[in-house]
């Protein structure tokens, strides 16, 4: 068991990371990773599907992550739900998009939601994952680009705030991370970021009131991801990522004050080349890039322009990590119980 923080083998600090949440290329950690990740001591890393093939192997992957830096380094997946569940049957659960599953919940989403992350991130835990790339607070829109739209929670301010709450309480009472995402909202986007960068033209006041006001239900969660739009009332030329203008709606008007990494860098939303995107990330003001694809040589430019975590990154590090409870006893034999009579009607609301 390695210190979530303090000295490494020299006389490292947590302010000098690098403020960089790393991939992996494979399903086993090559020597040559090993070996990078010791030198550059990201924040964390990020598992894709990749990296996933038994519960033995993913185990022994985060174990060697951890033993090449020397510490507890927080280990992030995406498990949403749907299309985006990186662990997959035949070992884990499947679950339905999370809109349709909100949906067939009915009166009982906001519980089966909590339900729901909660078995979730027990299946993290035993893993050794200890963070998960959600809750996802963007609203649904009827013109939300089908990349996103069956993501999301629901369609309207009232109904996403609480299910979004419910799953960040889900995963936190099983000991995992939650990663508020896309700050500060990416429902109104039109196209697919992975592909190419989406601009929304809606007026202030609307984006004050339904979209960020969302996220700012939610700010005092300890992590939080950029969505890659341009805001063009705010601002025109930038999508939010690379905005120091958008950096300052997030944390001023939203008020988040938590550890704010990218959105994945490799995504042809953003401009230029990889090290020019994480340069201007971190100027712009993200604490910490996130970069997935496990490509070695991209990782080397993407940590050389990101920098050293700092001062105020690796206190909002600290909060993030400390406000994560150590799991409960879980009954996950009940929760799986109350959970079904829940989605049959059955249950209490």
């Amino acid at each position: 068991m390695y210190p979530r923080f303090g000295p490494l083998s020299g006389s490292l600090g947590v302010a000098e990371y690098s403020a960089a949440i790393l991939g992996v290329s494979g399903a086993q950690l090559l020597p040559e990773e090993a070996t990078f990740f010791a030198q550059v001591q990201p924040v964390g890393f990020i598992l894709f599907a990749r990296n996933i093939e038994t519960p033995n192997q993913v185990r022994a992957l985060t174990s060697a992550l951890r033993d090449a830096i020397g510490r507890d380094a927080p280990i992030f997946i995406d498990q949403e739900g749907g299309r985006v569940q990186r662990l997959r049957a035949p070992h884990w659960r499947e679950w339905d998009p999370p809109l349709e599953f909100a949906e067939r919940a009915g009166a009982n989403a906001e519980r089966a939601m909590y339900l729901r992350a909660l078995l979730i991130g027990a299946e993290h835990k035993a893993l050794g994952i200890d963070g998960n790339c959600a809750p996802l607070a963007d609203i649904a829109r009827p013109q939300t680009h089908p990349f996103l739209r069956n993501r999301c929670y629901g369609d309207q301010l009232e109904t996403v705030v609480p299910r979004a709450r419910a799953v960040a309480d889900g995963l936190l009472a099983a000991g995992v991370h939650p990663v508020l995402k896309h700050i500060p909202g990416h429902g109104l986007g039109t196209v697919d970021s992975h592909l190419d960068l989406p601009r929304v033209a809606a007026g202030a006041d609307m984006l004050t009131q339904q979209d960020f006001a969302v996220f700012k239900a939610l700010n005092d969660l300890g992590w939080g991801m950029t969505a890659h739009l341009v805001y063009e009332v705010i601002d025109p030329d930038l999508p939010a990522t690379l905005s120091a203008k958008m950096m300052n709606v997030i944390r001023d008007q939203i008020g988040f004050g938590g550890l704010l990494m990218t959105d994945d860098l490799s995504m042809e939303a953003l401009p230029g080349p990889i090290d020019a995107r994480a340069a201007r990330a971190r100027a712009a003001g993200c604490d910490v890039i996130l970069h997935c694809n496990g490509d070695l040589t991209e990782m080397r430019a993407v940590v050389d322009q990101a920098g050293a975590l700092g001062s105020k990154g690796a206190a909002r590090l600290e909060r993030a990590i400390h406000a994560c409870p150590l799991p409960q006893d879980l009954d996950i034999a009940g929760a799986e119980a109350d959970l079904q009579l829940l989605l049959t009607g059955m249950g209490d609301v």
